[in-house]
């Protein structure tokens, strides 16, 4: 694990002085010029189908928070976005669970929470064989060259998949890349096989065959999730503008329910897809209902908190068992890391 913080130290620099330089010096900062008298909330998104693009692409927030001036970096993976927390660069993100696991568990420990449920992953997220590679399942993965982007809910279900068909890891050639790098490395013939979430999937799904999806482990007790974080200082220092931010994501929600047209449209705009192919790349993934994640499945309430919170741990003991992680948290300690505080009357 030495690696790892040596890693995540040096790229934290990196982030703190990009963040530095981009947003001011601090969660919800003063901005500078004609933004002066403006705070900031920096938010990392990914460009995966979610409500959180609609949210993005509709000026929602902004419109919610018009004394706020609203910044969004996009960011490859969740590795990635834990490195921004770490460096202090970022107050809000959409974000995987397995990367969550690892950011409230040792030697991360980030001081954030879960605030949101942006989706349940389904056939948005599969494990693909390239065709003329010779793989016809997860077990004759053995001694072939398997693509996912590292500390991701992708990488977490390659193991949950290799795993349940008794596959060791060892026994694969695992290799870190991001979901644009996979793609090309496909084209390249340089891949057998790859684990990882649309845009990209759709692409390699063209010149391959599924061998599990997301939505399959999920089944098998390896549900994986795309979540809402916000840091634990920016929350504590301006809970009205969180509030704000998960009701526009509730929003965002409802427009997926009763306005499919409208969130292809958003969704299509942000990941340069026609609205036909966003509408059928939003129909893979399982969106909730606003309701649903004050319930006892979910995010749960200030009374009690959720199942998500035995989820992420789950996924932190699998981690641990993976040797990916130091530790696992308590479950009390992720129970403090779900932001619940009013959150029915902020559903609506």
């Amino acid at each position: 694990m030495k690696k790892l913080r040596a890693g995540v130290a040096g790229l934290a620099v990196l982030f703190l002085a990009a963040g530095t330089a981009a947003c001011g010096n601090g969660a919800a900062s003063g901005g500078g010029g004609a933004d002066a008298e403006k705070k900031t909330i920096r938010i990392a998104y990914q460009a995966f189908p979610s409500g959180d693009l609609i949210v993005k692409n509709q000026g929602l927030l902004e419109k919610a928070l018009p004394g706020y001036r609203i910044t969004w970096t996009k960011f490859d993976s969740g590795a990635s976005i834990n490195t921004a927390f770490v460096a202090k660069s970022v107050d809000i993100a959409a974000i995987g669970s397995s990367p969550v696991a690892r950011g409230l568990s040792a030697p991360l420990n980030i001081p954030y929470k879960v605030a949101f449920v942006l989706d349940v992953a389904g056939d948005n997220e599969a494990l693909v064989a390239r065709n003329g590679s010779g793989v016809t399942d997860v077990a004759s993965l053995r001694g072939k060259k398997v693509a996912t982007p590292f500390a991701s809910t992708a990488h977490y279900s390659l193991l949950a998949a290799l795993d349940r068909a008794g596959v060791k890891e060892n026994e694969v050639s695992i290799v870190d890349l991001e979901p644009q790098d996979i793609q090309a490395a496909w084209t390249r013939g340089d891949l057998d096989a790859a684990y990882t979430w649309l845009p990209s999937l759709a692409e390699i799904k063209k010149t391959g065959k599924v061998l599990i999806s997301s939505r399959e482990l999920a089944t098998a007790g390896k549900p994986t999730l795309d979540l809402g974080v916000v840091s634990t200082a920016f929350i504590d220092a301006h809970p009205e503008a969180v509030d704000a931010w998960r009701k526009v994501e509730a929003q965002a929600l409802d427009i997926i329910a009763s306005d499919p047209a409208a969130a292809a449209k958003s969704v299509g705009a942000e990941l340069n897809l026609s609205p036909a192919e966003a509408q059928e790349q939003i129909s893979q993934g399982v969106f909730l209902k606003p309701a649903d994640l004050a319930t006892d499945e979910w995010l749960g309430t200030e009374g009690k908190v959720g199942k998500l919170a035995d989820n992420l741990v789950s996924a932190a003991e699998f981690l641990k068992n993976q040797q990916k992680i130091d530790a696992v948290p308590a479950l009390a300690d992720v129970q403090n890391a779900v932001y619940v505080k009013g959150l029915p009357s902020v559903l609506g």
